[in-house]
């Protein structure tokens, strides 16, 4: 049962160890290439946690990895991304394949720096958790490029002016990643516009049963784990393509079904809210104001 266990990496040093690669050049900045890691080690725990930022290119690998509730199998070549403290898994032949390079940084190297707070600020951070960044070979060379650069820098003589270089390649290749992001964003249509339509049939059905008065309002996390996204993608998704976030559209759907009841039912505005999922009137009426700038009993007395 070894093997099912959850095993913590504080330190590069201890994941080169870990992964059989040679004690790391700097103690808080590693880049490696996969082609160095030879084989899983069957005893190893299939689950692990690293205490420090993870960014990894790889292609044609015969493991699998599970990061939250998303498989990747890495037929092609897709960017992780993988924030200290989050969960992700292995899985796969013992003799590995895989080809690309990953760059580890301890959240100590960026102390002192601006980049300590904004790179929390990527949201692909997050996305990670559902969704790879998938790359073209000129984006696979140009963040190849990078971590080489990174490489040689800490290779070369330290001096005072080697930690600027290295953060000032990491916000370069974080950018660019921001920016091929955005243009996965873009020629995804079909799939963002899938679970768009997804998301109304969600929400329509929740509307239209049991669930509301049963379970109240549905929370951004019940729509994302329904629709098999993160929170963090579902929000900045629907951002891109609707202007709006995941609980402005919840409020949208709520304010669409208390119209229709206001103006075809002769139920109170008690009732209504109640069937809406509220335990309070004054909250239900405080929120279709603050949506339509009238109250349900003004907006129902404009159809009289």
């Amino acid at each position: 049962m070894a093997n099912q266990q959850l095993h913590r990496i504080k330190s590069i040093s201890e994941f080169h160890e870990f992964r059989d690669l040679p004690k790391p050049e700097h103690p808080l900045v590693s880049v490696y290439n996969f082609e160095d890691l030879k084989y899983l080690n069957k005893e190893e725990p299939k689950s692990l946690i690293l205490d420090f930022y993870s960014i990894a290119l790889k292609r044609n690998a015969n493991a699998k990895m599970r990061y939250g509730q998303q498989e990747y199998d890495f037929k092609e070549g897709v960017l992780l991304f993988i924030a200290p403290g989050q969960v992700f898994s292995i899985e796969g032949n013992l003799e590995l394949q895989h080809t690309g390079y990953s760059l580890l940084i301890h959240p100590s190297f960026l102390w002192n720096t601006p980049l300590a707070q904004k790179i929390k600020q990527y949201e692909y951070f997050g996305y990670s958790v559902h969704e790879a960044l998938h790359l073209s070979d000129k984006e696979e060379k140009m963040i190849i490029d990078i971590m080489k650069n990174i490489q040689q820098e800490y290779q070369a003589n330290i001096d005072k002016f080697s930690q600027d270089v290295i953060i000032a390649q990491i916000e370069l290749l974080l950018t660019y990643s921001e920016r091929f992001y955005n243009r996965q964003f873009i020629t995804r249509k079909i799939s963002n516009h899938e679970i768009l339509a997804r998301l109304e049939k969600l929400l329509e059905d929740y509307f239209n049963n049991d669930s509301l008065t049963q379970k109240g309002l549905p929370t951004v996390h019940f729509i994302a784990e329904s629709l098999n996204v993160s929170p963090n993608y579902l929000s900045g998704l629907l951002k891109h393509l609707t202007g709006q976030s995941t609980q402005q559209h919840i409020h949208n759907k709520l304010i669409e079904k208390a119209k229709e009841k206001l103006s075809t039912t002769h139920l109170s505005v008690s009732e209504i809210a109640f069937e809406l999922g509220f335990e309070h009137q004054q909250s239900f009426s405080k929120l279709f104001k603050t949506k339509t700038n009238v109250s349900p009993l003004e907006f129902r007395q404009s159809f009289n």
